[in-house]
């Protein structure tokens, strides 16, 4: 007798997992095996990482495409220099305040732009971070349009020596990584989940099943707008330094990113941590390129576009069939011994 069992765990996801835990505990460690450079470098890796995560689940699972998300990135360096210089509070304070406040304002953003479809809706959001960076090129208390930075003594609040402040940026890098892409995994794994893969595939059906698609939409967007706003704060933490162009910049906080998603593989939770990865290893080994840099970052997107639209990770797991981070469900046939 052959019985049914669902299931989404595989042995490969198991052996993932496990090795997973292995490699941030080495990764945790690093501050004592790695020297400074090579903590900044993991550090950004890390940021990019979540960045990437966030873009993917906003327009790889609920069809949002923004070309603005440096309007939250630009909002959480500025809420972080905002609350420790004129308002005298502690940056580890000011990291979730900054959270807080990307919430709160993506609300009415979404209530504005939600009306827009399409392309017009990417060229609303990338609209209202050129309302952001405008507006706070107006703030003079925060250095006007020539930028300001963080006052040495607020920056010694963080920890007294520099290895510990260094040690301290760089695991809060890898603590937002874990913490975002866990949560972009828990979500997906969740009832919420499971509407918002529904409504990739089909909004229509989708809607016709009951599911409330708008509210679905509102909620990713407004999460994934705290925690973009979040990893700004952090990115301008270490950097030490904030200006308007800097903070809302399209090419280092969005463009990049798609770049990263779309080679990696969108609509994957997989996908935006391979290709962060491949990003940062081209970024490392052609750097030295002057602009031919940018080109072969074009040209290998194209590449990867034409080969594998799904990308690289899409294009692995078509022929294996297999998730790293298992969100599919799978039916087994269980035979009964005794019959």
């Amino acid at each position: 007798m052959t019985r049914l069992s669902v299931s989404r765990q595989t042995r490969l996801s198991n052996i993932a997992m496990l090795a997973l835990a292995v490699t941030l505990l080495l990764l945790a460690a690093a501050p004592w095996w790695a020297g400074r450079a090579e903590l900044r470098l993991l550090g950004e890796i890390f940021l990019y990482m979540s960045l990437a995560t966030l873009w993917n689940l906003l327009a790889g699972y609920a069809g949002l495409v923004s070309v603005g998300q440096q309007a939250f990135v630009g909002l959480g360096g500025y809420m972080l220099f905002a609350a420790t210089l004129l308002w005298g509070v502690h940056p580890l304070v000011a990291l979730p305040l900054a959270m807080v406040a990307g919430a709160l304002v993506s609300a009415p953003v979404a209530l504005l732009i939600f009306r827009l479809r399409g392309a017009y809706f990417a060229i609303g959001t990338w609209v209202v971070a050129e309302v952001f960076r405008l507006s706070f090129a107006q703030l003079s208390a925060l250095g006007g349009g020539s930028g300001i930075s963080l006052a040495p003594a607020i920056v010694k609040q963080l920890a007294s020596g520099r290895s510990a402040r260094e040690a301290l940026l760089y695991w809060l890098a890898l603590g937002l990584a874990v913490l975002v892409v866990g949560a972009v995994f828990a979500f997906l794994r969740s009832r919420r989940g499971v509407a918002l893969t529904a409504i990739r595939d089909n909004e229509l059906a989708a809607r016709s099943l009951g599911i409330d698609v708008w509210r679905t939409k509102f909620t990713v967007y407004v999460v994934t707008a705290a925690l973009t706003t979040l990893t700004g704060a952090l990115i301008f933490l270490q950097k030490l330094r904030i200006s308007p162009d800097a903070a809302f910049s399209a090419n280092d906080w969005t463009a990049f990113v798609i770049f990263i998603v779309v080679i990696g593989g969108i609509g994957t939770i997989e996908g935006p941590i391979i290709g962060t990865l491949i990003y940062f290893v081209l970024r490392e080994t052609m750097a030295d390129l002057g602009a031919a840099y940018l080109i072969a970052l074009g040209a290998v997107a194209i590449v990867i576009m034409l080969v594998a639209p799904q990308g690289v990770w899409g294009l692995i797991r078509g022929k294996s069939g297999t998730e790293l981070f298992p969100l599919s469900r799978r039916v087994r046939g269980l035979t009964d011994k005794g019959n």
